[in-house]
């Protein structure tokens, strides 16, 4: 397939990093999940937050309803956590798969080198990008629970499942 030994071409070199650009269409899917998922979780919050306004002037009926609102954000806040930890898993796999073909293909000549360990530089940092990324957003929706918990407490309603 792809000829790895030192008389390896520059045309075998390009022709790795077109197949390498394959997954990467991948990651640019991935990357607008991920988008989406982040703009879920911040809808998420504003309406724990609103929801958790209404809580103080509330009668008993409205606030075992407005209860229940803010267990069904919380059970959305953790299907996001699953999602991006997913997606963010996902985004990892396709860079270390690309990062495996750059690694197999690598050959001894200065400028194969050269493009390989540019290329290779910047899937692992777009890589460790997704890694520290779907940390944040799972801190991000965990203090979104959180919030929810606090706001919960302050209105004297039980702890949500």
């Amino acid at each position: 397939m792809i000829d790895p030994s030192p008389g390896g071409t520059l045309e075998s070199t390009a022709h790795v990093v077109q197949i390498a650009l394959t997954p990467v269409f991948l990651l640019s899917g991935i990357a607008t999940l991920l988008n989406v998922f982040g703009a879920r979780l911040a809808r998420v919050a504003d309406q724990a937050d609103r929801v958790s306004t209404l809580l103080t002037g509330a009668g008993d009926a409205e606030r075992a309803r407005l209860g229940r609102r803010l267990d069904r954000l919380h059970l959305r806040s953790l299907a996001l956590d699953g999602a991006v930890g997913l997606a963010a898993l996902g985004g990892v796999a396709t860079c270390g798969a690309v990062l495996t073909l750059f690694v197999g293909a690598l050959s001894d000549s200065t400028v194969e080198a050269l493009l390989f360990g540019l290329f290779g530089m910047a899937i692992l940092c777009t890589l460790l990008a997704l890694v520290a990324f779907g940390f944040e957003m799972l801190l991000a929706s965990r203090a979104v629970r959180d919030r929810i918990a606090e706001r919960r407490a302050e209105a004297g309603l039980p702890s949500g499942s």
